[in-house]
């Protein structure tokens, strides 16, 4: 009986339990509802692959109302795919929160995070699962809204400006999204994604399709970080609570990525996509990302913002993979939408246990942190090798697949801007790396003392996911090859 509403489940558990939170107004209660529920959403994503693996697409109609009249929650490996990333990162982001947070944000707050932890949590699992694109609006708009707050908790008064700055940007993405699925309902009539597959061709080459379109193109783009509408992504990393930013990093631009892939391929199809210079305009934007933006994470002295634009360069790997519009390239973008999300939130959690102990993630004052916290930094090193995309690492994966999908197009220079930006991320990398290392702590400074074991087991945990998922590469391959098949609408 209870495997039968598993989808359903998925997006309500979380939901219902974010207002136990706010009336607990307690530290460990409010983190141990947001752990157990983490858990329990993890536990059902990983059944739900199991099942769509072995057999066919789940949809579940809400309140037994056939699609279009209700709304559908469909769930297909894709869907699965990144419902375990969101949650696996939840749960584990939840094992590893309460030492970060009690340095980063004041004790009497911190029950909203927890509330809005479940609130983002459950709008990005429901982003995912909906098959409808006006629900899909719903479930961003309660993902956004509850991040807004979850960045202003950071104790720097520039978190509220950062946690500003998102809202307004936020706000306009939302705006041209929900245009842009309104003028879908005008030509269509219908808001079910499967339903709007049916009847678009019919009207595909109309103008206010083409409009749509573009506003539904712009709307995600704002959302997910794409270059050149990135500005809010940089301050919101960097001055929001460390969790906060490890969480979001790995899950929130991950989402929607996803959501940008259901609108080209489910909604619209490859063909209308190849009818508009789409994938042109999106292979030019993703190589000036992974080069730009590396570049200009050479430059930064906070970790936390190198890192941030080193995501808006890694997020251009994924829409170049998109723009080849073929299962390789597709599946490459997958791959990097669900390995990115490993290395990111490592990355950011080794942050949190710097600022634990040093109260500051500028690259000088992490100097001796290879001597003083010789496990962080170890976790430092090799989720940084991933991002570069060293052998036996995720990131080698989904590099190796975007360089194979460009050399089947014959596409060499895509090939080489590659190879070149992963140059540059070995560039920012050992900035950080040669301080922590090979320069001294300055004398006379305290002693400082390992991340606690509840904070490095978490850690070591995405460290060691990082290593096993580049070596033993079955799961994420062929999940990632059978969605990019799905949205191709070539079979298995």
């Amino acid at each position: 009986m209870i495997s039968a509403h598993l989808p359903v489940l998925q997006v309500i558990l979380p939901l219902l339990s974010a207002p136990l939170c706010l009336l607990f107004r307690r530290t460990y209660p409010s983190w141990l509802v947001a752990l157990i529920m983490s858990w329990a959403s993890f536990a059902i994503a990983a059944i739900l692959l199991g099942q769509v693996l072995t057999g066919e697409p789940i949809s579940y109609l809400l309140g037994d109302w056939a699609a279009p009249w209700g709304i559908e929650y469909k769930v297909d490996v894709l869907a699965a795919f990144v419902l375990l990333l969101v949650s696996g990162i939840g749960a584990i982001i939840m094992l590893f929160a309460p030492g970060s947070i009690a340095a980063e944000i004041p004790e009497d707050r911190v029950y909203l995070f927890y509330t809005m932890y479940l609130l983002t949590f459950s709008g990005l699992l429901g982003m995912v699962i909906t098959g409808d694109v006006f629900n899909l609006f719903v479930f961003l708009e309660i993902s956004s809204l509850s991040t807004y707050v979850m960045i202003s908790l950071g104790k720097s008064r520039r978190a509220m400006t950062a946690a500003f700055r998102y809202l307004v940007l936020g706000t306009v993405g939302a705006t041209f999204y929900v245009i842009g699925v309104g003028l879908l309902y005008q030509m269509t009539g219908t808001l079910n994604m499967a339903d709007l597959a049916d009847k678009l061709p019919a009207v595909t080459e109309t103008r206010t399709i083409l409009v749509a379109l573009g506003f539904l193109t712009v709307g995600i783009g704002l959302k997910l970080g794409l270059f050149p509408v990135h500005l809010w992504l940089p301050n919101a990393y960097t001055y929001a609570p460390s969790v906060v930013t490890a969480f979001l990093a790995a899950t929130a631009t991950k989402v929607a990525v996803y959501a940008l892939l259901r609108i080209y391929f489910t909604v619209f199809g490859v063909e209308a996509i190849e009818a508009y210079p789409l994938d042109e305009a999106l292979l030019l934007l993703g190589l000036a990302a992974i080069v730009s933006m590396s570049a200009v994470a050479i430059f930064q002295t906070d970790v936390k913002r190198l890192l941030a634009y080193s995501s808006v360069a890694q997020l251009g790997y994924m829409i170049i993979g998109i723009s080849f519009l073929t299962i390789t390239g597709l599946a490459a973008g997958i791959l990097h939408v669900f390995n990115h999300g490993l290395m990111k939130a490592a990355l950011f959690m080794v942050l949190a246990c710097v600022f634990l102990r040093i109260k500051s993630v500028k690259i000088e004052d992490m100097a001796g942190l290879g001597k003083s916290m010789p496990l962080t930094m170890a976790a430092f090193v090799l989720a940084g090798f991933s991002l570069i995309g060293i052998p036996l690492t995720v990131g080698f994966v989904s590099k190796w697949y975007l360089i194979t999908a460009s050399i089947e197009q014959s596409n060499w220079i895509v090939a080489a801007l590659i190879l070149f930006s992963s140059l540059l991320a070995v560039v920012y990398f050992w900035k950080v790396v040669e301080i922590a290392y090979f320069r001294p702590r300055t004398d006379g400074a305290a002693p400082i003392s390992e991340a606690p074991a509840l904070m490095l087991v978490p850690l070591w945990i995405l460290v060691g996911a990082n290593i096993f998922f580049g070596i033993h590469t079955d799961l994420t391959i062929t999940s990632a090859m059978a969605a990019a098949q799905s949205l191709m609408g070539v079979g298995p």
